[in-house]
C-alpha cells in the first residue's frame, strides 16, 4: 500500500482488529519521523526527537521510503526506484518531458484549501516553482476560491542578491510580492530557538535555517497556512558550484546520488523544521517521486557542467524553461549563477555568524573539542557553538548521532572533496567557498582575518597587504 502513495508523510497506521500497526516515511524523508525504545519494551515514534527524550532509552531517525510493521518487527524499504542502486543511466535528454513533469508536480501542488504562496529567493529554483504556478493557478480550484494573484515571500538582510532578484522576478510574474528584512543580530538572537525547532548542529542547515524560520513566523502572521518551496532542484541536477569539479559523469551522477538520498538530513529538515515552528506548510515540488524519476533517470552528461559551452550548472533545467515564444523568466533570471540560501540573503549573514563564534568560543575551548565532543568533533568555532546550543537542549547520545559529520566545500559530500586539492585545505559549506567558480568567492586563506567592532554589530573584514576589505564585498 505504501509504494502506491504520492506525496509527503509520515504516520502510524493501527489496526485496531489485533493491535497491530504499520509506520512508514515519504521515499525522500520531506517529512521527519523519529523512532526509539523504552526500558519498558515500548516502541515509540514522534515527528520530532525531543518528544521521545524522556521516555526512550534510544532513539533514531526513522530512515526515509521505509515501513515498519509490528507483526515482522522489523523495518523495511519500500522505494527502491531504479537510481538507488547508483548505476548510470543512458536515457537521453528530453527538455520537453522535463519540463511537463515538472509543471505536473506544481499543479498537483496547487491542491488546497486554505490562503497559500510561494517563496520566492530570486534564484532559479524557487522563479520557476513561482513562474509554473502563476501560470497554471487560474485552472485551479484553489485559483478560484483564492484568486489568480499568487502570493510571493522572500527573506533577506537589507541590499541582499535575493531580494534584488525576486522582487524582479515577482514584477515580472505579477505576485502578491512581500520583502521580509532581517538584521545580523536578530538572526545570532534567534539561533538557540532555531536549534530548539531544527534539531541538528550541523553548520549549512543552521545558516540556511535562521532566515526561514524568521520569515515562517511573518508569513503565517498574514494568514498564509501553506508555501511552495524550491527545494531538491540542486541535489536532483547537480546544481552546487562544487559540481563544475566532478571529474565524468559516473562520479556526477554518483554524487547526486548521495545528496539525494541524503535530503531528509539537510534541506528537508531545515525546510520542514523552520516551517512547522510556527505552524507552516512547505511543499516541495522538484521531490515529486514521479519528477524525481524523469530528472535521476536522464543520461548525466547532460547533466555535466561545460562553462565553454555556455552550460553552466542545471542548463538541463534552465533549457528546458527556456521558451522564447512564452517566457517563464527573464533570461538573466533563468541563467543567475547558483546562490545558496544562506549566501543569497546577505553574505554579511555568514560573516557574521563566523565573527560571533570568534568571540564566544575561545581557542583553548577549540583545543579541547575532540574531548567534550569526541563523536562529530567541530573543527570552527562556528560549528563548536552550534553544537554547545545543540547539547544543551538534546544531551542524549542518540540525539547526536542523528547528525551526519564529516568535511564539506559549498555543500559537497566527503566524498565529492576529492575532486579538487584546494577544497580539502578550505573546507566550508558556503557556496562561496567554491573558489574560482563563485563570482564572489572568498578570498585566498593565506589572507588573515580580523574583528573589529563596528556600531555594535560585528564584521569580519580581510586584511590584505594593500588594503582592508569588508568581506561582506569580497575582491572578484
Amino acid at each position: 500500500m505504501v509504494s502506491m502513495l504520492d506525496g509527503m508523510y509520515s504516520f502510524v497506521l493501527l489496526d485496531t482488529r489485533d493491535n497491530s500497526f504499520i509506520a512508514a516515511r515519504d521515499p525522500i524523508g520531506i517529512t521527519p519521523l523519529y523512532m526509539g525504545w523504552g526500558t519498558d519494551g515500548s516502541l515509540l515514534f514522534a515527528s520530532e526527537m525531543k518528544a521521545l527524550m524522556n521516555d526512550c532509552e534510544q532513539f533514531q531517525t526513522f530512515p526515509p521510503g521505509h515501513i515498519y510493521s509490528s507483526k515482522t518487527g522489523g523495518l523495511r524499504r519500500y522505494y527502491e526506484p531504479e537510481w538507488f542502486s547508483e548505476s548510470i543511466p543512458s536515457t537521453p535528454y528530453n527538455a520537453q518531458l522535463l519540463r511537463e513533469a515538472f509543471e505536473k508536480a506544481v499543479v498537483k501542488r496547487l491542491m488546497t484549501d486554505v490562503p497559500f504562496g510561494v517563496l520566492l529567493s530570486g534564484g532559479l529554483d524557487s522563479s520557476l516553482v513561482a513562474a509554473v504556478a502563476c501560470r497554471h493557478i487560474g485552472e485551479t480550484k484553489a485559483g478560484k476560491q483564492w484568486g489568480s494573484k499568487i502570493h510571493s515571500f522572500c527573506v533577506g538582510l537589507k541590499g541582499s542578491p535575493d531580494l534584488k532578484a525576486a522582487r524582479e522576478v515577482a514584477d515580472y510574474l505579477g505576485t502578491l510580492h512581500t520583502e521580509f528584512h532581517f538584521t545580523v543580530q536578530e538572526g545570532l538572537d534567534a539561533i538557540p530557538e532555531v536549534i530548539y525547532h531544527i534539531e541538528t548542529y550541523d553548520v549549512t542547515t543552521i545558516r540556511a535555517s535562521t532566515p526561514m524560520f524568521l520569515m515562517s513566523r511573518k508569513i503565517k502572521s498574514l494568514g498564509v497556512k501553506m508555501v511552495l518551496s524550491g527545494e531538491g532542484s540542486d541535489e536532483l541536477f547537480g546544481g552546487y558550484l562544487y559540481f563544475h569539479k566532478a571529474p565524468n559523469k559516473e562520479e556526477f551522477h554518483r554524487e547526486t546520488c548521495r545528496k539525494v538520498k541524503n535530503l531528509h538530513l539537510y534541506d528537508c529538515l531545515r525546510a520542514n523544521k523552520s516551517t512547522s515552528a510556527w505552524g507552516l506548510e512547505a511543499r516541495v515540488p522538484f521531490l515529486d517521486k514521479e519528477f524525481i524519476d524523469v530528472a535521476m533517470g536522464m543520461d548525466p552528461d547532460a547533466k555535466m557542467i561545460r562553462r565553454k559551452e555556455g552550460r553552466i550548472e542545471k542548463w538541463v533545467l534552465r533549457n528546458a524553461f527556456d521558451d522564447e515564444d512564452k517566457p517563464y523568466l527573464p533570461k538573466h533570471i533563468l541563467y543567475r549563477q547558483k546562490e545558496q540560501f544562506s549566501d543569497g540573503v546577505g553574505y554579511s549573514w555568514i560573516d557574521g555568524l563566523k565573527a560571533y563564534a570568534e568571540e564566544q568560543i575561545t581557542d583553548q575551548m577549540m583545543a579541547n573539542a575532540a574531548y567534550i565532543y569526541p563523536y562529530n568533533t567541530p573543527t570552527t568555532k562556528e560549528a563548536y557553538y552550534y553544537r554547545r546550543i545543540f547539547e544543551g537542549y538534546f544531551p542524549q547520545y542518540s540525539a547526536k548521532a542523528t547528525v551526519p559529520g564529516g568535511p564539506s566545500v559549498a555543500c559537497s559530500t566527503a566524498k565529492a572533496l576529492e575532486w579538487d586539492e584546494a577544497w580539502s585545505k578550505n573546507p566550508d559549506p558556503s557556496g562561496r567557498a567554491a573558489l574560482g567558480i563563485h563570482d564572489k568567492c572568498y578570498q585566498k586563506p593565506a589572507e588573515r582575518h580580523i574583528i573589529e567592532r563596528v556600531g555594535g554589530e560585528s564584521y569580519n573584514k580581510m586584511l590584505s597587504s594593500e588594503e582592508s576589505i569588508h568581506a561582506a564585498v569580497p575582491v572578484q
